[in-house]
């Protein structure tokens, strides 16, 4: 796989926009996928942020994640829309999104645009933030409450 700077280079010479979004793609699920293939959709490159282990318990508590960092980073990478995935230590994707400086930040659930980390970077160099709605039922915490009830 090609490396972050390279993806960054390549996509802007040939004016592809560059799509990222974050999370902890603890239990990949139907909103994980369809989030990912939407968010490919939009842009030329899909630059996936994945929390670290330790921020992930820091985020989740002390039972997660379920599955580890580089495992949860080698399925994410093996989703064709997925371009590159960047795993973070840090509890928000802040300082990646900046290094990263996407066209489109495009995060999933019920958040407001004004509570999505980096919203106000992105929007401040041009680009656009977008919400895209879970499919309901489909959370990993969802899933592992079902898993505990059998």
């Amino acid at each position: 796989m090609k490396n972050l700077k390279q993806i960054l280079i390549n996509s802007k010479k040939k004016k592809n926009k560059i799509v990222f979004t974050n999370g902890c793609f603890d239990i990949i699920h139907l909103s994980h996928v369809t989030l990912l293939k939407k968010a490919r959709s939009m842009g030329g490159k899909l630059i996936v942020g994945l929390n670290s282990d330790t921020s992930v318990k820091k985020l989740k508590g002390a039972k997660r994640p379920i599955n580890g960092e580089l495992a949860r980073k080698k399925i994410l990478e093996s989703i064709r829309w997925v371009d590159k995935v960047i795993i973070f230590d840090e509890l928000t994707p802040k300082e990646l999104i900046e290094k990263v400086n996407p066209d489109i930040l495009i995060k999933g659930g019920d958040y407001k645009e004004s509570e999505i980390v980096g919203a106000d970077f992105v929007k401040d160099n041009g680009g656009k933030v977008i919400v895209y709605p879970y499919i309901p039922g489909f959370s990993t915490t969802n899933i592992i409450n079902k898993i505990k009830r059998l």
